[in-house]
């Protein structure tokens, strides 16, 4: 277990660290700025190359919404998800710490005024989007995230193809999104900013708990009645083969008896 929550306070670290620091230290740098779509990039990148570097030693979950949204699935222990939680926070905080310890280091860089890449609504939001457009879009894109988390990893799925499709589908929530609410999906990411911010980033951090973890657990619920559909449907197909086998000729002719030595 301490292996686990090592890799989740590593991997979260790793999130903030290149996600919320490309947007802190790269996103409008002068000239060579990486914009909207190197950002949204930047935090695919971060989980992708964390599921390859730790998604066997801890699921590289990253996010207390996947974590909640995969009990719900059935996919995750209960017992384990708060001290998931617990790394998985501590890690963005200190990924924030360090985002805000390299952009110190730039003559005139005012926190207040540069940010941290933190989430909020209406004079927080990037687009000035009010708190309904907040909530329903981080509740919305965060279901479909744990979807695409729980068919990618399924056992019918390819193989070793999961975190190039969670990767990218972290890439095109943030290109929807990052207009919004500079988008979340994830409370320990939404936390580590605010924490270092204070302020309106940490009053209106209840929202970036409220709505992705709302969201995981539809997801998860959707997730887990289609696959139970899905299971009737292979159990059906197992059984009218094995009905049609027994069922021909050769299956319901005799055994030939074996001569006496």
């Amino acid at each position: 277990m301490s292996r686990k929550l090592v890799a989740e306070c590593i991997g979260t670290f790793w999130l903030v660290l290149g996600g919320c620091g490309s947007a802190v230290l790269a996103a409008s740098f002068p000239e060579v700025g990486i914009g909207l779509v190197g950002v949204s990039l930047a935090f695919g990148l971060t989980v992708l190359t964390m599921a390859f570097a730790i998604g066997h030693v801890s699921g590289c979950h990253l996010n207390p919404a996947v974590t909640c949204g995969l009990v719900v699935a059935g996919r995750f222990r209960a017992a384990e998800a708060l001290p998931y939680i617990a790394a998985q926070v501590i890690g963005a905080t200190a990924g924030a710490f360090m985002v805000w310890a390299i952009a110190s280091g730039q003559p005139g860089f005012d926190l207040a005024v540069k940010g941290l890449a933190a989430n909020g609504f209406g004079e927080a939001s990037p687009g000035k989007y009010d708190m309904i457009s907040g909530f329903l879009v981080e509740a919305m894109l965060t279901a479909v995230f744990l979807l695409v988390i729980l068919g990618s990893t399924s056992a019918h799925a390819p193989v070793g193809f999961a975190p190039i499709a969670i990767g990218l589908c972290l890439t095109l929530i943030h290109l929807i999104s990052i207009p919004v609410t500079n988008t979340s999906v994830n409370p320990a990411r939404s936390t580590g900013p605010a924490f270092v911010l204070g302020g309106l980033a940490l009053q209106q951090l209840w929202m970036f708990w409220v709505a992705p973890i709302l969201g995981a657990v539809c997801g998860g619920l959707l997730h887990r009645w289609m696959a139970a559909e899905a299971t009737e449907d292979e159990l059906d197909r197992a059984a009218a083969a094995q009905a049609a086998k027994l069922a021909t000729p050769e299956s319901m002719a005799p055994m030939p008896m074996r001569e006496p030595r």
